[in-house]
């Protein structure tokens, strides 16, 4: 099966690899996209995941206000005062403050979600009269499944990106890591809606 030049420049944007290691990671996949992206996920290989370990302790403080009754603040992280002032790395920071005004995440990662609340949401589906019925291994991998679409609206890296409803905002911020070559992350942001009190 060929290689599209197409998916060999969204595999190296995505991994932050080189076109060269991009194409031949494709080529061990047949061609098959997700296959040579998982592959490289596996091996380790992507940029983007490396670098998820370094310190972030420069970035910006971004806002954004929408038809004036939902204001934003956001906090996103990098790690060197040359990328915080990129006209790309504020772009994305606005990007966040958007999907944050959009989608009202309350925890920015699943490691923010405090372990009182996860386990409290498991034991509650746990409890559930469905699963009663059905073996321990089976109702373990049900809940599962039910805590991540829980959180998958809850937490900002697990939401779907609004601007791009094929990645979730977790993908986002990993091809922001690949283009700027640092880590990122979103490490605070409140938003507030006009009459509503928390």
């Amino acid at each position: 099966m060929g290689v599209s030049l197409e998916d060999v420049k969204k595999l190296k944007e995505i991994t932050g690899l080189g076109l060269g290691d991009a194409k031949k990671a494709l080529v061990e996949a047949d061609g098959d996209f997700d296959k040579a992206l998982e592959a490289l996920r596996k091996k380790g290989l992507t940029k983007a995941e490396k670098k998820g370990d370094r310190e972030t302790r420069e970035g910006i403080i971004d806002s954004y206000v929408h038809s004036d009754r939902i204001g934003v603040v956001v906090e996103v992280n990098c790690e060197t005062d040359f990328v915080a002032r990129l006209p790309e790395f504020r772009e994305f920071a606005h990007q966040m403050a958007m999907q944050v005004a959009a989608m009202a995440p309350v925890y920015p990662t699943m490691e923010d979600v405090p372990s009182d609340i996860y386990e409290a949401k498991k034991a509650e589906l746990l409890a559930s009269d469905d699963l009663a019925k059905k073996p321990e291994e089976i109702r373990e991998k049900i809940v599962e499944g039910q805590l991540s679409k829980y959180f998958a609206d809850q937490v900002l890296t697990e939401q779907v990106f609004i601007l791009d409803d094929s990645i979730t905002v977790g993908e986002r911020i990993k091809q922001q890591v690949a283009k700027n070559g640092e880590n990122i992350r979103v490490s605070q942001f409140r938003r507030i809606e006009l009459g509503v009190t928390e």
